[in-house]
């Protein structure tokens, strides 16, 4: 069986720099040790941190916790939430991916120029959440999909300043753009969708395109893991949402001779080493 292996597959930069950060944090033998949500979306490497003493924060409940030092996770989080665990006494390190960091601060800017600010993402995501954090004021909606592109309306006194969510599919993005600007607002377009994320996506529709069958390796929560299935889907009808080795049945490959792998930013190493040399054998 030939195996094609994306070369982007794995750790991006901002979650390679999250881990890195937690890491460096345990062997210093800092106590309590907490992350704000999941470090990154990935069990295997939530549960590694685990067993070394950090502990996931309930981002429900922080008033629970003794001070100690909170690391922010590579997806950010609001002003108000960095505010509320200052005044809870923790020390906070912020391993925010430096690509959401500077959305944060588009927000804050444009927001106090009285522009009106469209994400394009998925509401529920703690990165969406955290940008909404950030802006100033009321004025701002959130569009998942092109149905909540079609249906926008605001007054048309706004200027209009319009960023993405850092996983979005970059042609997605483009479409939903588009639709908003044929109904003739004043509208500024900041393509924040990350360098990394958009690679990873050209990389995985090219594969996808020439083999008889596809991996996409990733945690179900992790929104970029999502998207790379959902276009490797369409380009291979036997396409493969795992987290690990262990959910590759060897039934699934019994007739294929060439398979391609790619994996969600979140993804380390070790598992897509795994992976592939399952397929292998």
């Amino acid at each position: 069986m030939k195996v094609t292996l994306a070369e982007s597959a794995g750790f991006c930069f901002g979650v390679q720099r999250a881990v890195d950060v937690v890491k460096k944090q345990i062997e210093e033998g800092n106590k309590p040790l907490y992350t704000y949500g999941p470090i990154i979306h990935n069990e295997e490497v939530v549960r590694e941190f685990e067993a070394h003493g950090v502990q996931v924060m309930d981002e429900n409940h922080i008033e629970d916790y003794p001070a100690g030092t909170v690391i922010i996770r590579s997806h950010g989080v609001t002003r108000q939430v960095e505010e509320l665990l200052k005044s809870k006494g923790h020390e906070i390190i912020d391993a925010t991916c430096p690509f959401v960091k500077k959305i944060h601060r588009a927000v804050d800017e444009h927001s106090r120029a009285g522009e009106y600010i469209v994400i394009i993402g998925n509401p529920e995501h703690p990165e969406v959440r955290g940008i909404v954090g950030w802006i100033n004021g009321e004025n701002y909606c959130v569009i998942p999909d092109e149905q909540a592109a079609c249906d926008f309306s605001v007054n048309s006194g706004f200027n209009i300043c319009i960023v993405s969510q850092t996983t979005f599919n970059h042609n997605k993005f483009q479409e939903l753009v588009e639709i908003i600007k044929q109904k003739g607002y004043d509208i500024i377009v900041l393509n924040t969708i990350c360098d990394a994320t958009n690679k990873r996506q050209v990389e995985a529709a090219e594969i996808a395109s020439k083999v008889d069958a596809m991996l996409v390796i990733g945690s179900k929560n992790s929104s970029n893991t999502q998207k790379l299935y959902e276009i490797c889907k369409t380009r291979c009808k036997d396409t493969y949402y795992i987290q690990t080795a262990d959910d590759l049945q060897p039934s699934d490959l019994g007739s294929i001779e060439s398979v391609g792998i790619t994996a969600g930013a979140s993804t380390p190493n070790n598992i897509i080493e795994e992976v592939q040399k399952k397929c292998q054998k």
